[in-house]
């Protein structure tokens, strides 16, 4: 077997092809757009490029046949005082232990050169929205850009020495079920209250509500410091701008106590649903294809991002307010029949509960592993928030 690092067309064509092979006989498989995974290793696209690098390759056996691919980087944005960590992704494999372990050596060796202790994977040259994880349960089509892999794939990772380092959980709901009791009956309480008042996003105004975007992040979010890291106010707008021509008002809200942000349940239409009928490209065609399938309801799950509380109106039922008001709409005037949530990290078990008590079936786990590369020294679990 001979290993390629990835610098010509041909290579860049083949990085993408492999995977098209791979999971030809699976149904389940959706082809992301090559847009989407060319972006993250463009540094014209990729802001991840000013504070890092990345580097891929192609795995070819004795008949020259594509075989597997991988990607490392380092994001030095991201290193900790305790821990040097590097990343790899975009890992598909033959399911072959000898094959896998060439790719994660090579992935290992380029990040020893760069000073780094150990390496995270799968995971994304990039925010944790997007290619991250290990999916270990749960092999239903992806939503948009959420790793899908062979269900083998846990063993080559763990057969080559990889530990889990967080588990990841999603959470699917039914928009026609009806809520615990609870939260209706924390909704009614704060119904009495003036001064807290449940607002739907007016995609006419998103500089307001990216604002409102950013404080309530800040103060809800960013408690981590292997987590969530501070958001400005150009970051948000600049989200907001990008998703708006998907954007559904009904999906994304906001909660304000006496006129100030405490809250938001920000969701979009499950694209994927579409994406799937592309075969990966968005030319003219495509995207003509894709937004008459959008503006016609063809899309009828969605996607839950981002749920937050800031701290000091945490445990008084603002979550309940917020999702009682934001599903009532949805149900009226949408024709959407299915949730599911981003992924929830076991280090975050308040979130985890929340999301249960939805009356939510845990619909994905998924693994972000990590390897030490110095002998006998093991992982460290993410510490819970």
């Amino acid at each position: 077997m001979k290993l390629i690092e990835v610098t010509t067309a041909h290579h860049k064509r083949e990085f993408l092809d492999m995977a098209v092979r791979l999971y030809k006989s699976d149904p389940n498989w959706i082809r992301p757009l090559d847009k989407d995974v060319e972006g993250v290793f463009d540094p014209r696209t990729n802001k991840y490029f000013a504070n890092g690098e990345a580097a891929r390759w192609l795995l070819y056996d004795e008949q020259n046949v594509c075989v597997g691919r991988v990607a490392a980087f380092i994001n030095r944005r991201s290193e900790k005082k305790k821990t040097t960590s590097g990343g790899m992704g975009f890992f598909e494999c033959v399911n072959d232990q000898t094959a896998a372990n060439l790719l994660f050596n090579q992935c290992l060796e380029w990040l020893k050169e760069r000073g780094m202790e150990c390496m995270d994977g799968p995971i994304n040259f990039g925010d944790r929205d997007r290619w991250w994880g290990c999916l270990v349960e749960g092999f239903d089509p992806p939503v948009y850009c959420m790793n899908y892999n062979r269900p083998y794939y846990h063993e080559l990772f763990e057969g080559y020495g990889f530990e889990t380092y967080f588990e990841q959980y999603c959470y699917s709901l039914r928009t026609d079920v009806k809520l615990e009791p609870h939260f209706y009956e924390r909704a009614e309480i704060l119904d009495r209250n003036p001064d807290y008042e449940a607002i739907k996003i007016d995609s006419k105004n998103l500089e307001k509500y990216a604002h409102d975007f950013v404080e309530i992040y800040n103060k809800a979010w960013v408690r981590h410091d292997e987590g969530a890291k501070m958001i400005k106010f150009a970051v948000a707008m600049k989200i907001l701008k990008s998703v708006k021509p998907i954007l559904v008002e009904d999906l994304m809200w906001f909660v304000y106590y006496k006129n100030e942000p405490v809250a938001f349940w920000l969701n979009l239409p499950e694209i994927n649903q579409i994406v799937k009928h592309l075969n990966g490209k968005f030319g003219w065609w495509q995207k003509l294809k894709f937004w008459y399938l959008l503006k016609t309801g063809y899309c009828t799950k969605f996607y839950g991002i981002i749920f937050g509380v800031v701290p000091e109106h945490q445990g008084k039922g603002v979550d309940s307010y917020m999702i009682v008001h934001g599903a009532a709409k949805i149900l009226e005037h949408t024709n959407f029949t299915n949730l599911e949530l981003t992924w929830i990290g076991d280090f975050n078990p308040k979130m985890n509960r929340i999301a249960r008590s939805l009356g939510t079936e845990r619909s994905r786990k998924l693994i972000t592993y990590r390897k030490m590369f110095a002998p006998g020294v093991h992982v460290e679990r993410l510490k819970s928030i």
